[in-house]
């Protein structure tokens, strides 16, 4: 009897942990479709608004004002409070975020919307971390992250497509009016789901690890360095990819949202395809925190060279052919760096490791985009910025493979 009962709770456990992870995707796609939704709009924006280039770097960077140093709180708080219930209020000030953008008449209130946008969002990794590492085994951790990271390629890649098409026919104010409503809805699923949960974990997981051990802890510093090479590229050319396109190159809005969405449904798929992978090397013998590390450092090399192929290609089926490269390595770095964070800490601590871990990883959002609007207003060219944001991004691949200690569970007591 107790067998049965045994196998009853893990049966049950496991289907939790797929509906959970389904809706995380959801949450990130939705996620990202938002936290984009300025770069598509930029086009006729900035123009609308006028903007400087200098100016438009200080929008997108607003962001991470509060993105960024928020990850420290919210990771903390997903180890001890009701993460289920921290991710639907996050959801909501977000997509209020978003909708009323559309209404933005001017800099400073885009400015204070997208410090909100940054305020909602900063829930969404740290939470997400949390509930993988409770609810999925070592075995399929892989996958469940490439199943988030699918979301990190097809949140940017629905933006673009529905966003493009918006943007060509009706102007940039429906984007934000759309995407802050559709937002809004994913909430009802999530509380069907989640709600079990609520009560069960009303205070985290009950064994507290001090925020102040894990701070002291020298290796997620070291993950936090890592990640903002890994975020500085992705945050580039979220934001100012649309604009190179139409404004530098001179390709319709219409070519290039087909181009943008290509590449980060390829980028989707491959992140499916790596998380697979991944875990089956592992079943296979394969040593996990190696194997992720070097993952981590293939996608990097591969990231740089698209970057820069990007800025240097004069025709656009160049420019694609980058784009589809880099999409192909991009599935790894928005999986893989979520797993190795889940190994270090573990179920107790990863909500916290991974506040860290983003806080530190995600100020390149607060300095790239001023770095690239800088560059591109004094140089009146995009060309140093795109050599610029792949170098640090290349660097990325050194600093994964020398600068982390083995990959294994640390001692948090």
């Amino acid at each position: 009897m107790a067998s049965i009962a045994q196998g009853t709770r893990e049966a049950g456990s496991r289907r939790d942990g797929l509906w959970l992870t389904l809706l995380l995707a959801a949450m990130v796609l939705l996620n990202y479709v938002d936290r984009g939704a300025v770069g598509i709009a930029a086009p006729k924006l900035k123009d609308d608004l006028m903007l400087s280039a200098a100016a438009f770097g200080v929008v997108v960077s607003a962001f991470s004002w509060v993105y960024a140093p928020a990850q420290f709180a919210v990771g903390w708080l997903s180890d001890r409070f009701c993460v289920y219930r921290m991710i639907a209020a996050g959801l909501a000030v977000w997509a209020c975020a978003t909708l009323l953008t559309g209404f933005a008449n001017g800099f400073a209130v885009l400015v204070v919307l997208r410090v909100m946008l940054g305020v909602g969002e900063g829930v969404a990794f740290p939470s997400a971390s949390k509930i993988i590492a409770r609810h999925v085994t070592p075995q399929r951790r892989g996958l469940a992250n490439g199943v988030v990271a699918v979301s990190l390629a097809w949140g940017p890649a629905l933006g673009i497509f529905a966003g493009g098409l918006m943007l060509r026919y009706y102007g940039w104010r429906p984007i934000f009016f759309t995407f802050g409503s559709i937002t809004l809805l994913w909430i009802v699923p999530w509380l069907l789901v989640s709600k079990p949960q609520w009560q069960r974990y009303e205070r985290g997981s009950g064994k507290d690890v001090p925020v102040s051990r894990i701070m002291r802890n020298r290796t997620v510093w070291l993950m936090g360095i890592g990640h903002f090479f890994n975020t500085y590229g992705f945050y580039f050319l979220l934001a100012w990819l649309p604009l190179f396109l139409v404004k530098e190159r001179g390709i319709p809005i219409l070519e290039m949202t087909g181009m943008i969405t290509i590449s980060y449904v390829v980028q989707g798929f491959s992140a499916f395809g790596w998380g697979w992978v991944s875990d089956r090397l592992v079943k296979a013998g394969w040593d996990e925190g190696r194997l992720r590390i070097g993952l981590m450092c293939g996608y990097h090399l591969a990231t740089a060279a698209s970057i820069l192929g990007i800025g240097l290609a004069a025709s656009s089926t160049m420019i694609l052919g980058w784009l589809v490269f880099g999409a192909v390595f991009g599935g790894i770095g928005g999986a893989h760096v979520y797993a190795i964070a889940q190994i270090y800490a573990g179920p107790r601590a990863s909500g916290t490791w991974v506040g860290v871990m983003n806080g530190v990883g995600n100020t390149s959002g607060i300095v790239g985009p001023i770095i690239t609007g800088l560059l591109i207003q004094y140089t009146a060219s995009y060309l140093a910025a795109f050599v610029v944001s792949a170098a640090i991004v290349g660097t990325g691949a050194i600093w994964w493979w020398i600068a982390l200690p083995k990959v294994e569970p640390v001692a948090l007591d």
